[in-house]
């Protein structure tokens, strides 16, 4: 029969979701504990993959087994033996056709920024950080440039495996939450909250998505940059890329025949 998972974790101590040789990933740690509830070895097909340091709000995984558990056995069961950081949100039993990855129509990632004289503390590896105020009206004019099917080499990491550099990015999203920015001397304290969908998105593309909407919010670049930066394909016209901290995978999007929750208690939680 085939399992489908929905997990959370805190990236900050792993060296991203794949498995690597030393062990020190969230697939390592998840198949680890896997097999300690299923006394078996399980293996695992994920919805996507993440790198170090980023948080995964609700990644889905496969697996296929021959243990008759209840949805929620799995979800206890496993949860025993993995670390506090990662969790088993939900399970659902699924039909041999869904695939975690090949059924996904759309996935969803946030990345939350924390605009502050002082840097982040009590939030420190989960959230970017900013020291000077930036502009909303300008971010969001420069994200628009990026809405359609594009090519999007110019956000490309030169380790990127995919065979295309041609995505469909569906739908930013910005939002502020603290200190009114008018009324704040100064630099106003709160949060950033960047929302991105789209079919697919390449290595590091978020990250260098950001990098460069926090230059136009910086008022270092103007918000049509982002199109003359887009239309360039080639990654030395972009910014640098941004910080890993503040990027949560909040999980892919399935048609509604599957069954699967369509978020978790963690997706709200984010600042």
């Amino acid at each position: 029969m085939r399992v489908a998972l929905g997990i959370s974790y805190n990236g900050q101590a792993y060296r991203g979701w794949q498995s690597q040789p030393s062990g020190q990933t969230v697939q390592d740690h998840l198949e680890a504990a896997l097999a300690r509830f299923a006394t078996v070895p399980l293996r695992t097909v994920c919805a996507g993959r993440t790198d170090a340091g980023v948080h995964g709000v609700m990644q889905v995984v496969h697996l296929d087994t021959e243990l008759a558990r209840s949805d929620t056995s799995w979800v206890r069961g496993t949860n025993r033996f993995l670390p506090t950081d990662i969790a088993v949100q939900w399970a659902r039993h699924v039909p041999d056709a869904f695939h975690s990855r090949a059924c996904a129509v759309a996935r969803r990632y946030a990345y939350v920024l924390l605009q502050s004289p002082v840097r982040p503390s009590i939030e420190a590896g989960r959230v970017g950080w900013v020291f000077q105020t930036l502009d909303a009206a300008a971010m969001r004019a420069g994200a628009e440039h990026l809405i359609g099917e594009h090519d999007f080499s110019s956000f490309r990491a030169a380790e990127c495996q995919a065979k295309s550099p041609v995505k469909q990015l569906r739908r930013i999203t910005i939002a502020w939450r603290g200190q009114a920015q008018a009324d704040a001397p100064g630099c106003p304290v709160g949060y950033w909250r960047f929302e991105f969908e789209g079919n697919a998105f390449l290595h590091h593309m978020i990250r260098n998505i950001m990098g460069c909407l926090v230059a136009v919010g910086r008022g270092t670049r103007p918000s049509g940059w982002m199109r003359e930066v887009l239309a360039a394909r080639s990654r030395d016209a972009a910014a640098p890329t941004f910080m890993a901290d503040g990027l949560y995978f909040l999980g892919p999007v399935y048609d509604a025949r599957w069954g699967l929750p369509e978020r978790c208690a963690a997706y709200d939680g984010l600042p």
